[in-house]
């Protein structure tokens, strides 16, 4: 018997503990076919072949997360495996860049920025070019999605004037299974207290951004205590536990993104912002101390 997914994401990780599974890579390929083994799990396959739970239901036609040995899934190419392998990027160096910044707007690490430039250390001048390795880039890869459907949304713009930044705490879920929580467990009305979601690649993708329903119909949040912040406070929440880990690149780069846009494109005022745990003082560690909060107030304040 297999663990369905609200068992995996609120009570049982300890099944894949230990064990070492390769990670494969799809994005030269159309598609493979697994045969399911016992111990499977959808989460666990969409880890291992670099894809989504979702990327695999669609595939075979899948109405739930019930699986059995023996049956025979298709594995589509992984999407974000193939946008990660893009052609390298080339950046002019602006007032106010930092080696560290430029990594997490790219979602690639200083090192790797340092190696395809040749620098010794951190130094960068205005009107440098650099290269920037295998990143996102600046072509909003991961934020094309949120700003095609949200040019169908009426969107509240002088009303927006907090961003606020969230991890979810656990390493598993999306949009969908948090909304489903939040609704049946949480007894919220609207479901999902957040505006977006930003997976980590076990079921959404890595830096995948997901629009929740409190965006798409311009809703109040339910993401902190402050109900006067939710009001007017977006809330974004990156899915993992970011006490134990860091977000990964991608999720950062996603963040950067939607960050840029919103505070740059959408609202008509930069917006305050802030990390839960500034908002809900002494009741909660969130996003987390692996999260680069100081790094993203120098970025927006």
């Amino acid at each position: 018997m297999f663990l369905s997914r609200r068992r995996f994401l609120y009570g049982s990780a300890a099944l894949a503990a230990g064990l070492a599974l390769p990670v494969y890579d799809l994005s030269a390929q159309q598609s493979v076919t697994h045969v399911v083994a016992r111990g499977d799990t959808l989460s666990g396959l969409a880890r291992r072949y670099g894809v989504t739970v979702a990327q695999i239901q669609q595939a075979n036609n899948l109405r739930s997360t019930v699986i059995w040995v023996g049956q025979s899934l298709t594995i589509p190419a992984s999407a974000s495996t193939a946008v990660a392998a893009a052609a390298t990027t080339t950046h002019v160096v602006v007032r106010g860049d930092t080696l560290s910044g430029l990594a997490l707007r790219y979602g690639v690490s200083v090192r790797a920025i340092q190696t395809a430039n040749k620098l010794s250390g951190t130094q960068i001048r205005i009107g440098q070019r650099l290269i920037i390795p295998g990143g996102s880039g600046g072509s909003s890869v991961l934020i094309g999605n949120v700003r095609n459907e949200t040019q169908r949304i009426q969107v509240q713009r002088e009303r927006w004037r907090t961003i606020v930044v969230h991890h979810s705490g656990i390493r598993f879920g999306n949009a969908s299974s948090y909304d489903n929580f939040h609704r049946t467990q949480r007894r919220m009305q609207h479901g999902l207290a957040y505006h977006f979601v930003i997976g980590n690649g076990v079921d959404s993708g890595d830096g995948e951004i997901e629009i929740g329903g409190r965006w798409r119909q311009q809703l109040n949040g339910g993401h902190v205590r402050n109900s006067a912040v939710n009001e007017v406070g977006i809330g974004i929440c990156l899915v993992g536990n970011f006490m134990e880990t860091h977000p990964s690149a991608r999720q950062m780069s996603a963040f950067t993104q939607l960050m840029d846009w919103l505070t740059g494109d959408v609202l008509p005022r930069k917006p305050q912002f802030a990390g839960h745990k500034e908002i809900d003082r002494n009741h909660t560690v969130c996003p987390g101390r692996h999260f680069p909060l100081a790094e993203m107030h120098r970025r927006y304040g």
